[in-house]
């Protein structure tokens, strides 16, 4: 099954994605940026979900270093917030975000998007042979 990471300090959210992805995905959560850039570096996942808001951190700045890891450079990013504003969608795409999808959400839509970023990524990857 392809890995994600699920980057979000609410416990209560990480147990609901969890549950609703964990048919199609084997989901790992961290709550900080330092515990997601520990995961992505020690065995990255498939796929990246984080959330914005995360305490006193900004999820911005895990999709920077994604993008800046040339490790990682193919990972597909979708940021799942309830941050809504266009400026803040746009600050996402900016940041590296490959997706970006405004909570809440039904699990059967997640797990479509995150479908598709999937196929995206191996399409790319196919082309680059």
């Amino acid at each position: 099954m392809p890995r994600v990471l699920f980057v979000d300090d609410d416990p209560h959210t990480q147990g609901r994605i969890k549950q609703a992805l964990e048919h199609m995905f084997t989901v790992r959560c961290a709550s900080s940026l330092e515990e997601a850039r520990r995961c992505l570096l020690e065995e990255p996942p498939d796929l990246l979900i984080c959330e914005i808001v995360l305490g006193n951190e900004n999820g911005l700045d895990l999709c920077r270093f994604v993008r800046d890891q040339s490790s990682l450079r193919h990972l597909p990013v979708m940021i799942l917030s309830s941050q809504m504003t266009v400026q803040d969608k746009i600050a996402g795409f900016t940041a590296g975000a490959d997706d970006y999808v405004v909570k809440p959400v039904d699990a059967r839509h997640l797990a479509a998007r995150l479908r598709l970023l999937l196929r995206i990524k191996q399409l790319e990857l196919r082309n680059q042979d």
